[in-house]
């Protein structure tokens, strides 16, 4: 006997989606970040000798400047560890577009239309914005380590540099610097969205300014100010480039609202003019009730 084939399930026009239909979809959206990321980590295998090298461009320019400085790898096993911890640092960054894009699918079918539209339209500004800060972090490191490793007193110290020490300064750095570039994509994502507006992003300048110059004056591992304001200018002047699209982008919801108003509110507008002229018709009426009051006490005369 032939099986009788299960009838196929009707797709949801709406996107709603049982528990274990979203369970299966995260799954497999989780399944496909973790390809994406074990792929990217193969490419830092294959290119490590050229990542490690610009790793290590830092030392290389301390030791032009006469600093001997060197990384130290430690153990006999280090150079698999710290092998196997590069191409994975270089999978997740490598990988991070994917991932953004899978939590963006996951999402996507919750949101309305013109929501699904603003969060894919700032999907590649994000992406873009994250890959600048990861230079940026990356310029930090070239400029903080030489300046600090020339400290040590000219021709008397050899300095050996643990290696994860280092990578973990070396990769949070680049990290953080990246995710601060993308922050004031998220600031107007979230006006968009009607969640905050451009006003009290504006009143929020001063604490902003501040925390940007905090958050660098932790991260930026230099002593001097100059490297500090260098770095805090371009993220300050984000926020306010993200503060000035959000104030925009009210004024430009606020015409459209006005311009959209539904027919009942429309008529309280369309009223008005006969409100003000309430004072003139009160003033006929009473006229015309007092002629009628005249004409009657003639007749009764």
């Amino acid at each position: 006997m032939a099986r009788e084939k299960k009838p196929k399930k009707v797709k949801d026009p709406e996107g709603r989606m049982s528990l274990g239909e979203h369970l299966v979809e995260l799954r497999n959206r989780m399944l496909i970040c973790a390809l994406s990321v074990l792929l990217m980590s193969i490419v830092g295998w294959v290119f490590y000798d050229q990542i490690f090298a610009f790793i290590d461009q830092p030392f290389q320019r301390a030791r032009a400047d006469g600093v001997t400085a060197y990384i130290n790898l430690g153990t006999v096993g280090s150079p698999l560890d710290v092998q196997l911890r590069v191409s994975a640092y270089v999978g997740l960054i490598l990988a991070a577009p994917i991932i953004l894009y899978q939590a963006w699918a996951f999402i996507m079918p919750g949101l309305h239309k013109h929501e699904r539209r603003y969060a894919l339209g700032f999907f590649f500004p994000a992406v873009f914005l994250f890959i600048v800060g990861l230079l940026a972090g990356y310029w930090v490191m070239d400029k903080a380590v030489p300046l600090l490793l020339g400290f040590a007193p000219d021709g008397q110290t050899v300095q050996n540099i643990d290696i994860n020490k280092y990578l973990q300064l070396f990769v949070k750095t680049m990290l953080a610097f990246g995710i601060a570039f993308v922050m004031p994509v998220v600031l107007v994502l979230l006006n968009f969205l009607g969640l905050i507006t451009g006003r009290s992003m504006l009143k929020a300048w001063r604490w902003v300014v501040f925390v940007c110059f905090l958050f660098t004056a932790i991260m930026v591992p230099t002593p001097d100010p100059f490297t500090m304001i260098f770095m805090t200018i371009p993220m300050v002047a984000l926020y306010f480039i993200a503060v000035g699209i959000s104030i925009w982008n009210d004024r430009r919801r606020g015409i459209r609202e006005g311009e959209d108003l539904d027919d009942d509110e429309a008529s309280v507008i369309d009223d008005a003019p006969e409100a003000i002229d309430a004072p003139e018709r009160l003033d006929s009426l009473r006229g015309d009730a007092l002629d009628r009051d005249l004409r009657d006490r003639a007749e009764e005369r």
